[in-house]
């Protein structure tokens, strides 16, 4: 048997090598040192054991993030509100640990995950109830959501949770007791690492392997066939909501318990936005999401460490974020808004919202 490669795996590959390639460009044109640049990215990504640490810590909230909302993509919606989900399940886990600050380890770091998951799931029901009761546009809604947790997380950490033995520089909570965080400062440890693989392996037998992978495919991919199958798109819509807001809550729950060990007002502020664009580079698969994230937490690596070596200004850094970004979802979102657009095609052939008129000539044919 011949090796084929798939189109739609190498895309991604190509386009980030394009985007990278041509910010080297502007970089060179704009008169600065791309010999350099490009070394600093190397060293700072993945040319030490540090370097891999740094990658590793943002490849894990990314990673954790992605799988969630690459269901979502996958089903058809454009939930966009990690962010947001994610701020909302750290705020109730740092909660639950300053509370019971006395308790033993093993009762509350469950509690505490449990709590990050269910808020982060509840916060994304809210554009998924929108989206499939009302049919508001769940792209508006989550981000007001995320506004809305922005504004939630400042409230948190300036007033109820706010520590007094800040310096009054930064608005920070108190600290988390060292029994409950789940690594050191480096944001790695073998839990987490663990936690990932078993995520990941969870994702692959979900979307490969259950009743409710067959049926968010179908949703995604033909509506109408699957009101014919009688699927409910709604339900299906509000399953993918919870849970890629449980997966955003959960990455706040590591964030927390993880490396910051308290929160602070406007913490990761990328990693929900970016973890959508590594959702998108996967191309709904749990395995290609895991190399698309550890590839952007060494971009996030990098572009930390490129200010040491190089004359770089913060616009160049954001500039290699944003280019790269900008192409993926160029290059991704018209497949999206094809599904999306099947998708209306068929609710707008069923007036009633609910499965499809079955014929009964159709209904025996199929046995």
């Amino acid at each position: 048997m011949r090796f084929r490669p798939r189109p739609a795996a190498a895309r991604p590959v190509a386009v980030i090598g394009a985007s990278l390639l041509l910010v080297l460009g502007i970089f060179a044109v704009s008169g600065y040192d791309v010999e350099a640049i490009t070394a600093g990215t190397v060293d700072g990504s993945v040319g030490s054991p540090a370097a891999w640490t740094q990658t590793i810590r943002w490849a894990i909230p990314l990673l954790i993030i992605a799988l969630g909302v690459g269901l979502a993509f996958q089903a058809g919606y454009f939930n966009i509100g990690a962010q947001g989900q994610m701020y909302v399940g750290a705020i109730g886990s740092l909660a639950v640990g300053l509370a019971w600050r006395d308790g033993p380890a093993l009762v509350v770091l469950p509690c505490a995950l449990a709590a990050g998951i269910a808020l982060g799931a509840l916060w994304s029901l809210v554009p998924g109830l929108l989206r499939t009761r009302l049919g508001a546009d769940e792209v508006v809604t989550s981000l007001m959501m995320n506004f809305i947790a922005v504004l939630l997380l400042e409230w948190i950490c300036t007033g109820p949770l706010k520590s007094r033995d800040g310096t009054g520089q930064a608005a920070t909570t108190d600290r988390l007791p060292e029994a409950f965080r789940l690594s050191g400062g480096s944001g790695v440890s073998p839990a987490l690492v663990i936690l990932c693989a078993l995520l990941v392996a969870g994702a692959v037998v979900l979307t490969g392997r259950t009743r409710l992978g067959l049926e968010i495919r179908l949703v995604g991919r033909n509506p109408v066939m699957a009101q014919w199958m009688g699927i409910r798109a709604s339900r299906v819509g509000l399953v993918v909501f919870a849970l890629s807001g449980a997966a955003a809550g959960l990455a706040g729950v590591v964030e927390t318990y993880g490396p910051s060990g308290s929160l602070r007002v406007g913490f990761s502020p990328m990693v929900g936005f970016m973890a959508v664009i590594v959702a998108l580079v996967g191309t709904f698969g749990p395995l290609r999401t895991l190399l698309a994230a550890v590839f952007f937490g060494a971009l996030r690596a990098a572009t930390i460490y490129l200010p040491i070596v190089s004359d770089l200004p913060q616009a160049g850094l954001d500039m290699l974020n944003g280019m790269v970004a900008l192409w993926i979802t160029v290059s991704t979102v018209p497949a999206l808004l094809r599904r999306r657009r099947t998708r209306a095609a068929g609710r707008a052939g069923d007036p009633s919202g609910g499965p499809a008129h079955r014929d009964p000539e159709v209904v025996n044919s199929r046995g």
